[in-house]
């Protein structure tokens, strides 16, 4: 399924074209993101932050798949939001359930930096499995 919800019809965002990076917060973890080796993997749109952190070993709770069916994938975009794709109505409703929701608040399996800017993203505590991330 790739990020796609079989009940919602849209079309997917392009996904970047050049090299940028992506820091995560509170991790403090950047990420090179190379276009060319997008999609990263199966879950989320291709080259969604989502699509991008699993990829990295960036453990963000995606409880739908990141299909667009719930919020667990909230995520924070301190900087750069302005070069992620637009928000849908369906991420818009989805996202109405998240907690802690702030003006720059997106879901990250559907959001898709299209590469003009490097990236700051914070993953919510609640968003993060300690489990999963002890090693």
């Amino acid at each position: 399924m790739g990020g796609t919800n079989p009940y919602v019809n849209q079309e997917p965002p392009t996904p970047a074209t050049e090299k940028f990076t992506i820091t995560f917060l509170p991790m403090n973890v950047a990420v090179e993101v190379d276009p060319e080796e997008i999609p990263y993997g199966h879950t989320g749109l291709p080259g969604s932050i989502l699509d991008i952190a699993l990829a990295h070993g960036i453990d963000i709770d995606h409880a739908c798949g990141g299909v667009c069916a719930c919020s667990t994938c909230h995520c924070i975009v301190r900087e750069g939001l302005d070069t992620i794709s637009e928000m849908t109505d369906t991420e818009e409703e989805e996202l109405s359930f998240a907690p802690g929701l702030t003006p720059s608040s997106r879901l990250s399996c559907q959001s898709v930096p299209n590469g003009t800017r490097n990236l700051v993203v914070y993953i919510p505590n609640w968003n993060r499995n300690i489990v999963r991330e002890a090693h």
